[in-house]
């Protein structure tokens, strides 16, 4: 016997759960590509983007992942040679890092482990052994999606501004766009990059570059037809904003997530994100309190509002995971970054998302059958689990 049948929770740290106004609107014929709607349409999208990035400048659309976004990013304002430093608090952090390696751009990585975030001291330190501003760009994660660690971005913009130092300022932001705040031209982020499939509730599939004029001047001698973000940006018709043909549905999907988001507010998502991100971190607080769970970033405040990484004695994580999919009708996010000699498979580490389209019902539904399975299991933890959180949510 199971309890797992009926609607499944897909809880995992992207794709993020789709509403049904996201499915319905994509639930369509294939439109005109060449004129009509949905080329008229594209101003709108491009421009709500743009006010959820908090930024006034440009956005390119892809179609592609994130990875996808990250080697638009780089071909767009690096050239081989050139110098990267990448602030590392997770697995996503280098495997940027390692793209733009393979595209013979120079990396140097300062590795911030994967439950401290980003210190802007440590940045200083590069910026001042290096006179010469070799260093073309400054990448960093926002919240990287594998530890859950979340940055601050604003610091290390002073910290560029008080060196007098030219780098660019690049974020991820694949995991937060939407979910925690940030605000791009008011903390001075030159490049941003993100995917449609995590805080914007819409298929996998497409991939954003936002980029200010000093990245757009940042562009290196020649960047290939299909990721040269200037034909994307001057735009006149759908072949011209996605080098080919768009990704039709997709933007049907994107248009009615935008609408969701405009009618909630921006302020709102945000505060929605930190209420229920919080109301998971007490209840982990509860069950750590007689047992071995633990949060893997200890600061609360350095915590991402869209993903929670969360560490079990080996193999219990993945013990968890399986009850809960088999037997409860969710899925949680696996461990990724952790991988060690005595745990190739990060059996002891998993993931909680919490992006997106989530509201009370659904965070307390995972978390009482993440107490079931704790129970099923006989993994040692604390009373009261469930009730710290629902505190935390009765008090908004």
């Amino acid at each position: 016997m199971t309890l797992g049948q009926g609607q499944h929770y897909l809880a995992i740290p992207g794709p993020s759960v789709m509403p049904d106004r996201v499915l319905a609107a994509m639930h369509r014929a294939a439109p005109n590509i060449y004129e009509g709607a949905m080329t008229d349409a594209m101003p709108g999208i491009v421009a709500d983007l743009k006010s959820i990035a908090r930024t006034r400048h440009d956005v390119a659309i892809y179609i592609g992942n994130g990875h996808a976004a990250w080697e638009a990013a780089l071909a767009n304002t690096h050239a081989p040679g050139d110098l990267a430093l990448v602030l590392a608090t997770g697995r996503f952090a280098h495997g940027w890092a390692g793209m733009a390696d393979a595209m013979q751009i120079d990396t140097r990585i300062i590795d911030h482990g994967t439950s401290t975030p980003v210190d802007p001291a440590r940045l200083a330190e590069a910026l001042a052994a290096d006179p010469e501003h070799r260093i073309k760009s400054v990448l960093v994660v926002q919240a990287d999606t594998s530890t859950s660690v979340l940055s601050d971005i604003a610091p290390l913009r002073a910290v560029l501004d008080a060196a007098g130092h030219p780098a660019l300022l690049m974020v991820d932001c694949i995991a937060s766009l939407a979910c925690d705040r940030f605000e791009m031209d008011a903390w001075g982020v030159d490049l941003m990059v993100a995917g449609s499939q995590k805080g914007l509730m819409t298929p996998p599939g497409m991939a954003f570059v936002f980029f200010n004029d000093r990245a757009r001047a940042a562009a290196p001698a020649h960047v290939s037809s299909y990721w040269d973000w200037r034909p994307r940006t001057a735009a006149k018709n759908l072949s011209q904003y996605f080098c080919g043909t768009a990704p039709t549905h997709h933007l049907f999907a994107l248009r009615e997530a935008l609408d969701m988001i405009a009618e909630e507010g921006m302020e709102a998502v945000w505060t929605r994100h930190d209420t229920l991100a919080r109301a998971i971190w007490a209840a982990a607080e509860g069950w750590r309190a007689g047992g071995a769970l633990r949060l893997n970033v200890g600061d609360a405040a350095h915590r991402s509002r869209a993903v929670t990484t969360l560490h079990l004695p080996q193999p219990k994580a993945t013990e968890l995971r399986r009850w809960l999919e088999a037997n409860a009708g969710v899925t949680l996010g696996i461990g990724l970054g952790f991988e060690t000699d005595d745990d190739p498979d990060a059996t002891g580490t998993f993931r909680i998302g919490h992006m997106g389209h989530v509201n009370a019902h659904m965070v307390m539904g995972v978390l009482g059958v993440v107490e079931a399975g704790l129970n099923a299991l006989d993994i040692p933890h604390g009373a009261g689990a469930l009730s710290a959180a629902s505190e935390v949510i009765s008090v908004v």
